[in-house]
């Protein structure tokens, strides 16, 4: 049997689909399986083991869909559920798996704030979709992983940092999922600790002046490194201090104790940090903390975070206990 699995986008929505992928591999093993993002997004799942062969949308959908008829897939298991994706299972005509995106339900949340989430992770819901298949939630969380001459090399971190960090993720896809930069700089300075401030070229300009606070401190890896690297500065922390962007899911991938900071959206979109069914709950206190500012009528505003804050005040990110969340960093490294 070959299927087809379809994930285009982005870096933490495509980790969130990883628990699909290793159930069918591992309880349906004679399975032939086939992955499609965005091209951008490669490195995401490249060194990922259960995956036969690679797709790559990167804008003529016309000439990937012609290389898609020609496997003649029994299945084709959409995971992302937009106009691309339908055109392409319109055109395959097999059978089609779908998961439940609770488009309606989402809406309701981030327009009037009814919330008629069915509370159901969103991997978990990505599993539900290959049930029919008899594959099973194996319980063991999410997958990343780095291509062995992709990690970090000697002397690519200070020598101050050798010892052990924290690693804050700085970056995020909208402005309303990022703190501002003087509270990063106020979490930074009153975090006793090393620090790695980590994110991508775009957020170059942001780290250097959150670092200006204390350069022997805080080190500014934004833009320095790949994806990889990145996420090898990631697995080697201590703690992993986080906004809703896709370092936070690989954070979870590998197990890494996280306090997810949470402002246009949140984890009430059943997207919260995941790291399996087999913990017990207080496993997972010690693992992860989510930071909402609460009682927020206004919060969630969206799905995916904004340009600017709807209603011209930002509470969910002005308002956020920088000291609570800076103690809570201590004490969990303290504790690790």
């Amino acid at each position: 049997m070959k299927v087809l699995v379809i994930r285009f986008s982005s870096i933490g929505d495509i980790v969130l689909t990883t628990p699909v992928i290793r159930c069918l591999k591992q309880q349906l093993p004679h399975v032939e399986i086939h992955f499609l993002s965005k091209l951008q997004f490669k490195a995401v799942t490249e060194a990922n083991p259960y995956i036969d062969q690679f797709h790559y949308y990167n804008g003529n959908l016309s000439t990937l869909i012609k290389t898609l008829k020609a496997e003649e897939f029994n299945y084709v298991i959409d995971l992302h559920k937009n106009f691309r994706s339908y055109k392409i299972r319109w055109a395959l005509r097999t059978k089609v798996l779908a998961y439940h995106k609770q488009s309606v339900q989402k809406f309701l949340l981030t327009r009037f704030h009814i919330n008629l989430m069915a509370g159901r992770h969103i991997s978990l819901r990505c599993l539900d979709a290959v049930a029919p298949l008899g594959v099973m939630d194996d319980r063991k969380g999410l997958d990343y992983f780095i291509p062995p001459h992709a990690l970090l090399k000697p002397g690519d971190l200070p020598v101050s940092h050798s010892v052990g960090y924290i690693a804050i993720v700085i970056g995020a896809s909208y402005f309303t999922k990022k703190l501002p930069v003087e509270k990063l700089q106020q979490l930074c300075a009153t975090i006793n600790y090393p620090i790695v401030l980590v994110g991508g070229k775009e957020d170059a300009e942001t780290g250097n002046a959150v670092a200006a606070i204390d350069t022997i401190k805080v080190y500014n890896a934004c833009g320095k490194f790949s994806l990889h690297e990145s996420t090898d500065i990631v697995r080697q922390s201590h703690l992993v201090i986080a906004h809703d962007t896709g370092l936070l899911y690989i954070a979870c991938a590998l197990q890494k104790k996280v306090l997810a900071i949470w402002g246009g959206t949140s984890p009430a979109l059943d997207v919260e940090p995941f790291y399996g069914t087999a913990y017990k709950q207080e496993t997972l206190d010690t693992l992860y903390h989510n930071y909402v500012v609460p009682n927020l009528t206004c919060q969630p505003c969206s799905n995916f975070g904004t340009a600017t804050c709807p209603k011209n005040h930002f509470h969910c990110m002005q308002w956020q206990n920088i000291e609570g969340i800076a103690k809570d960093a201590l004490q969990r490294v303290i504790n690790k």
